[in-house]
């Protein structure tokens, strides 16, 4: 049992290495981190980027906030992402 759940460990670790933004980071860290989603969440509605109240509000929060599903937010930022880098 302990092996399993440490194996799932290490296979979330390495799926969230792939990705860039996590639905768990604060507006702040995204911002600071990857600039370039900016504009994604400008084109999604989320122009609360900008408040201070929110820097503190995790991209989770904020999509749900606007009705957003957050897990397809975080593929769909991390997805144009990847897109840009090419």
């Amino acid at each position: 049992m302990k092996m399993m759940k440490m194996k799932n460990k290490i296979e979330r670790k390495k799926e969230n290495k792939d990705k860039k933004i996590t639905k768990k980071m604060s507006f702040n860290e995204i911002m600071q981190k990857e600039p370039n989603a900016i504009p994604i969440l400008l084109e999604r509605g989320m122009h609360c980027i900008g408040c201070p109240m929110a820097m503190q509000e995790t991209l989770e929060q904020g999509a749900v906030a606007h009705g957003l599903n957050p897990d397809k937010l975080e593929k769909e930022i991390n997805d144009k992402l990847k897109k840009k880098e090419k």
